[in-house]
């Protein structure tokens, strides 16, 4: 397996959009790792997870075909993670020979996002029957994609909506990846993470070496996860484990949270980034 980080940044962006901080400027000005996009990722160029607002710019950026691209896992329904609208672009008027049918998977709350972009007035003349189905997850309840076997487990996050963690199996190798999130899963999402060995963990440092009491991650408590993993012998001595998803209020450049990654055996995330398991 492949997981390409197509963006590393939580919702603002970094830097971000009205934003004048010492850390966003310094960013403008170094730009290379230290710009960032709204988060998404793409295992083996077909399962892609999470759907920004910057997915165009990630298309060309990274030379995806997104065309080719049949399956979607939607950790929530916030902004920064699914902006629905673009989808109707890949019915055949204006996607020419897109593959397939894509199918999106979510939740509720991102079930209701996605029919209410793709059914406005404007749009009922190109429906998307044959191009895009939403498939809606419950907790726990795996499914196969393309030979991969995906788990959606309940997140820490926002209570107005069950957002999900993934699980992601294939051919011997895992993945767990683990944004938006805080630590305080319930008890059948701690039993179902640690019931797995992974290849990878990719954890939520969305607020840099600040702790969280919840719904996001700093990075002591991706360490006190990290160590939970550990101690359930659900890593192994080659699992790679990465911190993602930073935010400017995080007040961390990439050269900081390289620095902090190295010295606790991880790897701090950066758009483009591909690690290979």
């Amino acid at each position: 397996m492949e997981i390409q980080y197509l963006g590393t940044a939580a919702a603002e962006g970094l830097p971000a959009l009205f934003c004048s901080c010492e850390l966003c400027q310094k960013a403008r000005q170094e730009k290379g790792k230290e710009l960032r996009t709204r988060t998404q990722s793409i295992i083996d160029g077909k399962i892609l997870i999470d759907f920004p607002p910057d997915t165009y710019m990630h298309a060309l950026h990274y030379g995806l075909n997104m065309g080719k691209i049949q399956h979607l896992l939607i950790t929530h329904s916030h902004m920064d993670h699914f902006f629905p609208v673009e989808l109707i672009h890949r019915h055949e008027h204006f996607g020419h020979n897109a593959e397939g049918m894509l199918h999106v998977y979510g939740n509720e709350a991102v079930e209701k996002a996605f029919y209410d972009a793709v059914l406005i007035e404007r749009f009922k003349v190109h429906p998307l029957d044959d191009a895009v189905k939403f498939i809606r997850l419950e907790p726990f309840a795996d499914f196969m994609a393309d030979g991969y076997h995906i788990i959606p487990v309940p997140a820490d996050h926002d209570k107005r909506e069950t957002c999900f963690i993934y699980i992601v199996e294939k051919d011997g190798k895992s993945i767990l990846y683990g944004h938006d999130t805080g630590l305080n899963l319930s008890k059948e999402a701690q039993d179902c993470v640690f019931s797995r060995k992974y290849d990878l963990i990719s954890l939520d440092a969305t607020m840099g070496k600040n702790h969280s009491e919840g719904y996001h991650m700093g990075l002591p408590d991706a360490l006190t996860f990290a160590a939970l993993l550990d101690e359930k012998a659900c890593t192994h001595s080659n699992t790679v484990k990465v911190v993602n998803h930073f935010s400017h209020n995080g007040n961390m450049s990439h050269k900081d949270l390289e620095e902090f990654a190295q010295k606790h055996g991880m790897v701090a995330a950066y758009d483009g980034m591909k690690i290979a398991l």
